[in-house]
Formats: structure tokens, C-alpha cells, sequence
């Protein structure tokens, strides 16, 4: 008994060191009813192929700790935002592979229809409470709408952005423009200004589905890697 005090005692006295990775990344996808099944497996293979990809093992590879932490959570209406694949290190192809494997083998789990800011909210509790500390942490959120519903976009915006989370953005674009924004304006012009923030953040959009993994890679390869903003910082194109 006495022993098992002691080490309680030490353990309450010297918390364990959180783990040190580059980047602490949330990959916020949409999950919503405007999402189908096939749209659905076409996102996570398109997340699947991107952590795995030789490019995006570079870029992790390439950091002074070498290491990411990352999360995959969907997202639909207000009250529907859930973690797909919990925390993982990336490390190597191995490491990757795992998280890959995970997500795409994970059951469907959101509902409802574009609160952004619920799904803001949510990824920032993911980073606030695991046990990693990175050189920055990003929230990369992508949807096809706007938003819609949850708490106000702004309030769980600025509490992110005031702890030092970078909020990315990939807009996946619909044929002929498809779903608009607020007043009419795009989606992408949406994201630059009510849904994005941080340093360097960014606004990525994928003309179509088809288009998703290249997209997804090419954003991961500049959130790991810490790269110089895009030439238009607030909004890219996959085309």
C-alpha cells in the first residue's frame, strides 16, 4: 500500500510530459445529408490515399520532430459531430497505413445537415484534451455547404483562433456551382471569410469529387509542412 501511495503521489506530482509532434491536425470532414454513401467512401479513400501518399510521408518526415497527430471526425447537423479514427501518430508508411486502414473500415455516423461551427467546436475540444503537443495545431475542415445551424460560426471561430488553432478550409465544389453561401456569394468566399483563421490559413477547393484526393493531398502536404502561403493565401483551386 505504501508503495502504491508513493507512485500515486509522484504521478499527481509530475504529470506525464504530453508527446511532441510537429503538428496536431483534426481532419474535420463533412458528414452531413448532403453527402451521400458513395460521396462518403470517396472522402475517406481520398484521406486514406493522402496520409499514405510518398508526397505526404515526405512532408511529415521532413519536421523537426518527424511525427504528426492526427484525427479524423465527421460532422453533420448541430448535435451530430463524431470521432471516425481517434488519435493516431504518422510517423512512416507503416503508421499511416494503420490510420488509413481504420478509416475506411469505420461505419457511417452523422446526420443532420452544415453546422460548421459545431464541428469547429468539436475538433477544438479533440485538441484541448489529448496528449500531444505540437510546433501548431490546425483544424481542416471541408464541406460542400454552408452554414446552417449550431452555435453562432463566429463565437466558436474566434475561441479557436484565441488558443492558437489554425482553421483551414476545403470547399468541395458541385457542378455548375451548385450551393451557395451567405447573400449569395460562393462557398469559397464563404470559408475565406466567416469560417477560416490563423496564421497562413488557406482555402483549398475541389472542382468535384474526382478531383477530392488530389485536393486532400496537396493540403496536407502544406499543413504539415508548415509551407509558405499559396500565392492567393485565402483561396486555391484543384481544377
Amino acid at each position: 500500500m505504501r508503495t502504491l501511495l508513493i507512485a500515486l503521489l509522484v504521478a499527481l506530482a509530475f504529470p506525464a510530459l504530453a508527446e511532441e509532434v510537429d503538428v496536431e491536425l483534426v481532419l474535420a470532414a463533412d458528414g452531413s445529408g448532403s453527402i451521400d454513401d458513395d460521396e462518403l467512401a470517396l472522402q475517406r479513400r481520398g484521406y486514406a490515399e493522402a496520409i499514405t501518399s510518398a508526397e505526404v510521408l515526405a512532408a511529415i518526415g521532413s519536421g523537426p520532430v518527424g511525427a504528426i497527430a492526427i484525427t479524423y471526425v465527421e460532422w453533420g447537423g448541430a448535435a451530430s459531430q463524431h470521432t471516425i479514427v481517434d488519435w493516431h501518430v504518422v510517423r512512416d508508411g507503416a503508421s499511416a497505413a494503420v490510420f488509413a486502414d481504420k478509416l475506411v473500415a469505420s461505419p457511417r455516423q452523422a446526420y443532420g445537415y452544415n453546422s460548421i461551427s459545431g464541428a469547429i467546436a468539436y475538433a477544438a475540444d479533440r485538441i484541448r484534451e489529448n496528449g500531444y503537443e505540437g510546433l501548431s495545431k490546425v483544424i481542416d475542415v471541408s464541406g460542400d455547404g454552408p452554414q446552417i445551424g449550431g452555435p453562432p460560426l463566429a463565437e466558436t471561430r474566434a475561441a479557436a483562433l484565441a488558443e492558437g488553432i489554425t482553421i483551414n478550409g476545403l470547399v468541395i465544389a458541385r457542378p455548375g456551382g451548385g450551393v451557395r453561401g451567405p447573400g449569395g456569394m460562393s462557398l469559397s468566399e464563404h470559408y475565406a471569410r466567416d469560417v477560416i483563421g490563423g496564421p497562413a490559413s488557406f482555402v483549398m477547393v475541389a472542382e468535384g469529387t474526382d478531383r477530392f484526393a488530389d485536393a486532400v493531398r496537396r493540403k496536407l502536404i502544406q499543413e504539415i509542412a508548415l509551407a509558405d502561403p499559396p500565392l492567393h493565401p485565402r483561396s486555391t483551386a484543384t481544377r
